[in-house]
C-alpha cells in the first residue's frame, strides 16, 4: 500500500468466508487522526491495527471497518511465528497485527480473535499478567489463560492475556494492540 515511500512494506489482505465467524464488511475508512477514533468506535467501526504509515514518518493512518451487523469478539488465541498463520485465517479469525514483541526481541508473537454475532458467545473482560501473584488473582476470579507467552524469548517476565466469558454486562467488540516504541 505505500510502495515507492520509506517505510514498512504494507498488504491489505481479504478473506471470503462463510463461517460463522466472517461477518462481512460492508464499509471502509480510513482516520489520520487519534481525535477521530472514539466517533469512529461509538458508531460501530473496528480499527484494524496496523499503522499504514508505520516507518515512513508522520501521523498514524488506520483503516476501519464496518461490518453488516454488530458483531463480538468470542475467541482469542495466540501464536508463535507464523506457521499457523493460514489455517487460522481459514477459521475465520482475525489477527492483531502487531507483534507483542516488537522492539523487544524474541520470537514473533501475535494475537488473534474471532468474531460472532450472537451476545451470549462474546468475551466479556480481558487482562494481562505479568507476575504469578498476578496470575493468581486472575485465576482465583475466574478469567482462562492463553497458554502462549506473549514474551516469548525475550528474556524477561513471562506476560500472558487472560479472559472471561461470563460475569459482566458488557460485551468486548473491539480490541487494539498498543506499543510503546520508547518503553
Amino acid at each position: 500500500m505505500n510502495a515507492g515511500v520509506r517505510g514498512d512494506h504494507i498488504f491489505l489482505w481479504y478473506f471470503y468466508g462463510s463461517t460463522e465467524h466472517n461477518i462481512p464488511i460492508v464499509d471502509l475508512k480510513v482516520s489520520k487522526d487519534v481525535k477521530e477514533e472514539p466517533a469512529l468506535l461509538k458508531d460501530g467501526w473496528e480499527r484494524l491495527d496496523c499503522d499504514l504509515n508505520r516507518k515512513a514518518g508522520g501521523n498514524f493512518i488506520y483503516l476501519w471497518v464496518k461490518r453488516e451487523k454488530p458483531s463480538y469478539i468470542c475467541e482469542i488465541t495466540a501464536t508463535v511465528e507464523f506457521d499457523a498463520d493460514k489455517h487460522l485465517f481459514e477459521l475465520g479469525f482475525t489477527r492483531v497485527d502487531e507483534d507483542t514483541n516488537r522492539g523487544a526481541g524474541g520470537k514473533y508473537v501475535f494475537l488473534w480473535y474471532r468474531h460472532s454475532i450472537d451476545k451470549s458467545k462474546a468475551l466479556t473482560a480481558l487482562n494481562v499478567s505479568t507476575c504469578l501473584q498476578e496470575e493468581a488473582m486472575f485465576q482465583k476470579e475466574g478469567f482462562k489463560r492463553l497458554s502462549v507467552n506473549l514474551s516469548e524469548g525475550t528474556g524477561g517476565n513471562n506476560v500472558y492475556l487472560w479472559y472471561k466469558k461470563e460475569g459482566c454486562e458488557s460485551q468486548i467488540q473491539a480490541m487494539v494492540l498498543l506499543i510503546n516504541p520508547d518503553a
